[in-house]
């Protein structure tokens, strides 16, 4: 299975921390790792799941493999930009956002638009004319938003 793990490329300690626990926690279930392949939460994930054996696939953003940080297995150079968003939503079978700015929003959309799961950990909290979206499940640590994931993902 391949799980995004979407958030900023420039993250407080507590996301860098939480984004750690969750790609260690997913290696340690098999999964795949998918995400922007830059720095902050999508580095801190990549690292975890390295230390636990995991693979990780980075869709960077430019034109240069090596631009990926250096806990990308699999590095796709896009020259998209944020475009590649969509490509890393498209493949998972699963998302964790953690934390995140603009274009972690624009993949939380994305990916429920295309119907996949989406746990949030510290990350968006999105409503309708003052309804929360149910559709995002909320995650309180690493372990819930990893079940969260799984579960729908076997």
């Amino acid at each position: 299975m391949y799980i995004g793990v979407i958030g900023g490329q420039f993250c407080s300690e507590e996301e860098e921390r939480l984004a750690y626990e969750v790609g260690s926690l997913l290696a340690k279930q098999g999964a795949t790792i998918i995400c922007g392949g830059l720095g902050g939460v999508m580095e801190a994930a990549c690292k975890g799941a390295k230390e636990e054996g995991g693979t990780t696939i980075g869709v960077l953003p430019g034109p240069f493999r090596g631009d990926a940080n250096p806990y990308v297995d699999y590095a796709l150079a896009t020259d998209m930009g944020q475009a590649r968003n969509a490509i890393i939503v498209r493949t998972a079978d699963a998302v964790i956002a953690v934390g995140g700015e603009y274009g972690t929003l624009s993949e939380i959309a994305m990916a429920l638009k295309m119907g996949k799961k989406v746990v949030a950990l510290s990350s968006w909290e999105i409503a309708s004319k003052g309804t929360p979206d149910d559709k995002i499940v909320r995650a309180a640590s690493p372990e819930e938003a990893v079940e969260g994931v799984i579960s729908s993902s076997r």
